[in-house]
């Protein structure tokens, strides 16, 4: 479950300390964090999380026991990561730990990403579990890597540690265990007075294609 604290202008949203996956349970309280977050606007969000693992995505146990139902929670789902990246305040994620599938591409969906350097893997498995991405995950990975490094990340399922995740430009600083939060907060602190309304507008031209992927009938 996700919880919020305020550090400032800044939001801290924190994901826990298991294995952060999205389920119904889970996107209700990120929803809600997020709403918290977008009320208070002008602001900044820092999305945190505990332990070994930053995200590992998709609860497919609990989907799978969704029925007709699980199609509709991958849609919100896709929801998630649109809102997330056309958002009207600075985000970055601080990813202290694993960041896995639609963990990854949440992260991805945050304007920065911080990642410890010396523990911990950005993965997008999907090639090895047999699962393809769908074609608004397929393009919000498209939108927000240097092509070399989206092909690679997709096609292979190659796990990326801190400091190969920043020399492929997946994340935009590796640091040590200790720093990675004081350095996501500090990157979101220094943008928290943008103006929300120009700071939304702006992201929903630059990732107009991502966000009309995720958001189109055509997104399975």
């Amino acid at each position: 479950m996700a919880s919020m604290t305020r550090e400032g202008e800044v939001f801290v949203l924190d994901l826990g300390e298991g294995e952060n996956r999205f389920n119904g349970e889970s996107l209700d309280s990120l929803e809600a964090c997020l709403d918290e977050v977008e009320a208070a606007a002008p602001c900044a969000l820092v999305t945190r999380a505990r332990g070994k693992v930053w995200s590992n995505g998709l609860d497919l146990e609990w989907i799978g026991a969704q029925g007709d139902q699980a199609i509709p929670f991958v849609v919100r789902v896709h929801e998630l990561l649109a809102r997330v990246l056309e958002m009207g305040v600075p985000t970055v994620a601080a990813l202290q730990g694993h960041t896995f599938a639609a963990g990854a591409m949440l992260a991805l969906a945050h304007d920065q990403r911080v990642m410890r350097a010396d523990r911990g893997f950005f993965c997008l498995p999907e090639v090895d579990i047999g699962i393809p991405f769908t074609p608004g995950m397929s393009d919000l990975i498209a939108a927000k890597l240097p092509a070399r490094a989206a092909h690679e990340a997709m096609t292979t399922g190659r796990r990326y540690g801190g400091e190969e995740a920043a020399a492929a430009g997946i994340v935009d600083e590796a640091a040590a265990e200790e720093d990675v939060l004081a350095r996501a907060l500090a990157r979101a602190a220094a943008l928290a007075g943008k103006d929300p309304a120009t700071l939304r507008t702006i992201k929903q031209r630059l990732h107009a294609a991502a966000l009309a992927s995720l958001r189109g009938p055509q997104g399975f």
